[in-house]
């Protein structure tokens, strides 16, 4: 026991000692009622209290003491709970709370979600009320914006799809995420992000990237984990049905080319062990939603990262985004994502495919379609006759933009879940319940 605890003002020292005091009086009310039933016992008690009372009428003190001692144990020890964790509640029942998640999370399934960009925060916000055993793992090939920036100037791997996912997993105050996911507008910092510095930063002061990630996963309280696909300087290459190359992951869009194959420089670059571990220990393997030839492709063409997944038993199941993407996908249908990837790294990769099958409200497809993108026609005989299982649902999040409703994309990445591992999601599904029940919302289980 640290010395601290005995430190004036600690406020637990007093309610100690009263629960103490209180079992020792539980203790002497048990032995005061044993002695009123087992004369073996009657003729110690006499002797103990000197005649004072009959020992066939101890029960009757014994068991008012038993009483009294245990309401001063329980008084006591909730004092004690509450000087020790009143100081880590941010407000109401926060540690209480988090506390029952983590137990209920830490039974969910393990699942490693695997892309990059802005598509798989979406699906992780969804994943991290359902369970705690996620990984996410990142491509490392972003060479644009401050990414690209700090990637040239300081050597250092991309920041900023981890910095995406860390605080789409993270449990912390809004100010946290709103300080991380700051842009800078000015100054010689103009267009940098502030989480992309920190974890520059800690990169630096831990002496590496992968340690500069666990930190600050532990600072946010991550649910999970973030990995990086690879520790080695990728860069992501493209060949164009003309023949041409593209090199940078940010060129590629702009390229203006219809892709023909995408590839590493190096392709020889080693995997991160640990994703490999996450990949062979997972329940389910989720690619996407996101860019399918700069955000998913990129962390499937590190060596050995496909295999992994080929030979998993987890269910694979690939998010098809909702929209084409220009300079990418144009054009593409379902089957036409399912079929690049496929011939990028072989069949059985793939057991599920989620495709949306709900309208996008008019308002926005006028916009989008001036960009160039148009909604993702859900071929679901077609993803058949390539070996993988359509999962179909109404998965359009209402707003400015068009993307998956993170919730019922989670859902229905469980319901795929549900058939390997059934007493899981069941387990799941009364999660849910008490959560909704407490909120006041109407549940809606898998």
């Amino acid at each position: 026991m640290r010395i601290e605890w005995l430190y004036p003002g600690m406020n637990v020292k007093r309610w100690v000692a009263l629960a103490v005091l209180g079992t020792i009086i539980v203790a002497a009310g048990v032995f005061l009622v044993a002695c009123g039933f087992f004369p073996a016992t009657r003729d110690v008690a006499e002797k103990a209290l000197l005649g004072i009372m009959e020992g066939h009428l101890a029960w009757v003190p014994g068991l008012a003491l038993m009483l009294a001692g245990a309401a001063m144990t329980v008084y006591g020890a909730q004092r004690v709970f509450q000087s020790l964790v009143g100081p880590f509640m941010t407000g109401g029942n926060a540690l209480v709370d988090e506390i029952f998640a983590r137990r209920y999370l830490d039974k969910g399934p393990r699942v490693v979600v695997i892309g990059g960009g802005t598509g798989i925060p979406v699906l992780l916000r969804g994943l991290k009320e359902c369970t705690g055993n996620l990984t996410a793992v990142v491509t490392m090939a972003d060479d644009g914006g401050s990414s690209g920036r700090l990637r040239g100037e300081l050597g250092i791997l991309p920041p900023g799809d981890i910095r995406n996912c860390l605080v789409a997993l993270a449990h912390r105050e809004p100010l946290m995420e709103d300080m991380l996911q700051y842009r800078f507008d000015s100054g010689a910092l103009k267009g940098h992000n502030m989480g992309n510095l920190l974890l520059a930063a800690l990169c630096d002061i831990t002496g590496g990237f992968d340690r500069a990630v666990r930190g600050i996963s532990r600072v946010l309280a991550v649910r999970g984990q973030v990995l990086p696909v690879t520790l080695s300087n990728v860069q992501l290459c493209a060949e164009m049905q003309d023949g041409t190359v593209v090199r940078g992951e940010s060129k590629i869009p702009a390229g203006g080319g219809q892709i023909k194959r995408v590839f590493l420089e190096p392709e020889n670059c080693l995997p991160n062990a640990e994703v490999l571990q996450a990949i062979r220990e997972a329940d389910a393997i989720i690619m996407g939603p996101g860019s399918l030839y700069t955000s998913i492709l990129p962390n499937l063409l590190v060596p050995e990262i496909s295999e992994a997944i080929r030979h998993s038993r987890a269910a694979k199941v690939y998010v098809c985004n909702v929209m084409t993407q220009p300079g990418e996908t144009e054009g593409y249908s379902a089957s036409g994502h399912l079929k690049a990837l496929t011939d990028h790294v072989g069949n059985n990769v793939v057991d599920y495919m989620i495709v949306n099958t709900e309208s996008i409200p008019n308002r926005l497809l006028g916009r989008y379609r001036r960009e160039g993108a148009t909604p993702v026609v859900p071929d679901l005989d077609a993803i058949r006759e390539l070996g993988a299982e359509p999962v179909p649902g109404q998965l359009v999040q209402e707003g400015d933009l068009v993307r998956h409703h993170p919730e019922r994309l989670a859902r229905l990445v469980l319901r795929v879940i549900s058939d390997y591992y059934p007493e899981r999601v069941v387990f799941i599904n009364n999660y849910i319940k008490q959560r909704q029940s407490s909120n006041g919302q109407k549940s809606a289980a898998l």
